[in-house]
């Protein structure tokens, strides 16, 4: 015997019927900008915890050799660290994956191994 309904189940009611709280809702996401620095790293460290993951930005430069006639000592000058949670971690990374991801189908694979970038191969 099947069930009767003199009316829409909640489900086939139009949204305008429904609840503001079922309803979807445009959300607007508003930019203070004002305090923004822009800052170019060509080096990063990372370290966590089992709460937070600590992201270490900065410029990798050359110095002077510790020993006379050695090899130049490399400095590592970190100017900025961010600090987040294991969720905006894991956002961030998708992210960088499909920037690059794009970046590579429009331009080429980007190659990290300087040796194969050189060209004439030395």
């Amino acid at each position: 015997m099947a069930a009767r309904s003199d009316g829409p189940t909640p489900s086939e009611k139009p949204a305008a019927d429904q609840p503001s709280e079922a309803r979807p809702q445009e959300l607007v996401v508003r930019l203070d900008e004002r305090n923004l620095r822009t800052t170019y790293a060509n080096a990063f460290r990372t370290n966590a915890t089992a709460e937070e993951v600590m992201l270490d930005f900065g410029l990798n430069m050359l110095g002077a050799p510790s020993k006379p006639g050695g090899q130049p000592d490399i400095i590592f000058q970190i100017t900025e660290r961010i600090v987040m949670n294991y969720f905006q971690a894991k956002r961030l990374a998708l992210t960088l994956g499909k920037i690059i991801r794009d970046h590579e189908e429009a331009f080429g694979e980007l190659e990290l191994d300087v040796a194969k970038r050189r060209k004439g191969g030395a």
